[in-house]
């Protein structure tokens, strides 16, 4: 193999393609980028075998063609502490890669290209679509509620569901329940599937922020992002998502009304006290004219009072504060609507303005 390319779009190839290398296998190959060189495109590619990359095109002249694997992390620092505009790779027979760039000249050992994993084929029979700013929000707003712990593998992904004129994402750890909603440009064949969490993290690192197409590819097995030419291909949890539809009941006893950022910041205040959240929640008086947020903790005493207007009945309440910080840290919009039935029923938060976002929190026992 021997070609030419800039610098800085290697290395931009090699910072989204990196986000599927693993650092935790015992398999030297999971470890490397692969690089393959054609006369029509020069790709960086890496897998951990759950999720794949493979990089846009990056523009090259190609007088070799040829492919070889190379320890991503050491390929990745060498490109980025160079100080040439345009680099020369050259490999050989044993393995070798030379790596030419201003005044720096580096020669690494590579690794047979034929020994790195193949990236699964995807069938692109029907095509989704919608908007990178997105996709990048619904994955913010949600991603923080998934489960960490393996007892329960499915819930360690979100629920992406596909119908009619809307995508919808949902995570839950058994404590809480996110839910986002997005308008879809044009109908959506009807599908409903779990993507791990992981994938979705790394694909909330590429996304860009503009109104730009993100495609969606599905099967049974996996699912294919193509974002500007950058594949990211993942595996499908199997099993069956809990529902999560009826408990989002519209029936309440106790319901008002917050600006989003002054509950936020009594609640990150109160947090300071209640350092052990589980075991110390932070406890909501709700009256007619005010919410008092109350915490006590052996170190100290926090109190605090917004002015609110109830709708429905008084009611005293627990929570662990990250719960509810975790969810007001995420939403956009101004105020907020919560609603509760009884001290031990879980919390909803609502949009003021659409049903584009609902969060359910389970409370503590007072």
């Amino acid at each position: 193999m021997k070609l030419y390319c800039s610098r800085e779009l290697l290395l931009n190839a090699l910072t989204i393609a990196n986000r599927a290398v693993s650092n935790k296998t015992t398999l030297d190959i999971l470890k490397c980028v692969l690089l393959t060189a054609t006369k029509e495109k020069f790709i960086v590619t890496a897998t951990d075998l759950e999720i794949g990359i493979q990089s846009a095109p990056i523009i090259a002249k190609v007088e070799e063609e040829g492919y070889i694997a190379v320890d991503a992390h050491l390929f990745t620092e060498i490109i980025r502490k160079v100080n040439g505009d345009n680099v020369l790779i050259q490999t050989n027979a044993k393995y070798e890669i030379s790596i030419s760039c201003g005044f720096s000249d580096f020669k690494i050992m590579g690794q047979n290209g034929e020994d790195f994993p193949i990236l699964p084929e995807v069938e692109k029979k029907h095509v989704y679509k919608m908007f990178q700013s997105d996709l990048k929000n619904m994955i913010r707003q949600t991603i923080f509620s998934v489960a960490q712990e393996e007892s329960k593998p499915i819930l360690t992904g979100e629920l992406l569901e596909l119908k009619n004129d809307c995508v919808q994402v949902v995570s839950v750890d058994g404590y809480r329940i996110s839910f986002r909603k997005e308008k879809l440009s044009e109908s959506a064949k009807e599908t409903k599937v779990v993507i791990p969490a992981k994938t979705l993290s790394e694909i909330h690192k590429i996304l860009s922020a503009e109104q730009k197409d993100v495609l969606l590819y599905i099967t049974d097995k996996q699912v294919l992002f193509d974002i500007d030419g950058n594949i990211i291909i993942s595996r499908l949890l199997e099993g069956e998502y809990i529902k999560y539809e009826q408990s989002f009941s519209d029936d309440y006893k106790s319901k008002f009304n917050v600006n989003t950022n002054d509950f936020l910041q009594t609640l990150e205040r109160a947090s300071l006290v209640s350092k052990d959240n589980k075991k110390t929640p932070v406890k909501l008086d709700i009256s007619e004219k005010k919410l008092i947020v109350k915490a006590q903790a052996e170190i100290g005493t926090a109190y605090e009072e917004i002015e609110i207007e109830l709708e429905g009945e008084a009611l005293q309440i627990a929570f662990n504060p990250k719960y509810l910080i975790d969810v007001l840290r995420v939403v956009d919009e101004e105020r907020v609507s919560l609603q509760f039935t009884t001290s031990l029923s879980p919390c909803i938060i609502k949009s003021l303005q659409s049903d584009e976002f609902r969060y359910l929190i389970l409370p503590l026992r007072l």
